[in-house]
């Protein structure tokens, strides 16, 4: 075996997708909220990209159902954390783009839930 054939494969993130009904709509949402472009687009897929080249997909899903959290009937799938600088003043600017908010809380103080158009739960934190 050469030294080249025994090394470990380089990875990099690339991107997190979200399955969504409307992916012109969310996408937005989320273009708002980091300051990503659109680098990819079309009627069932858009892509947001940012400097470092990582990014955001949004896929249309015919039959796609919003979670329920924190009803466990259609549980969150996944979720994302995302660092603010001031929780009160992330959570304005991000309801008034589109997000919710759910009356569960479980660490208001730590972090808070918020649901963005599609229904995925994500998390501001000013710990990140």
């Amino acid at each position: 075996m050469t030294a080249e054939s025994t090394s470990a494969p380089a990875f990099r993130f690339a991107a997190v997708t979200f399955d969504c009904a409307d992916p012109a709509e969310l996408s937005r949402f989320y273009a708002e909220m980091f300051g990503l472009s659109v680098t990819y687009s079309s009627d069932d897929f858009v892509f947001l990209g940012g400097k470092d080249g990582a990014g955001l997909g949004f896929n249309r899903l015919a039959d796609y159902r919003r979670p329920t959290w924190p009803d466990p009937a259609r549980e969150k799938q996944a979720h994302i954390e995302v660092g603010v600088d001031d929780l009160d003043t992330a959570e304005t600017r991000l309801l008034s783009l589109g997000a919710t908010k759910p009356e569960t809380q479980p660490q208001p103080d730590r972090w808070r839930v918020l649901l963005d158009p599609a229904g995925h739960p994500f998390c501001i934190t000013t710990y990140v």
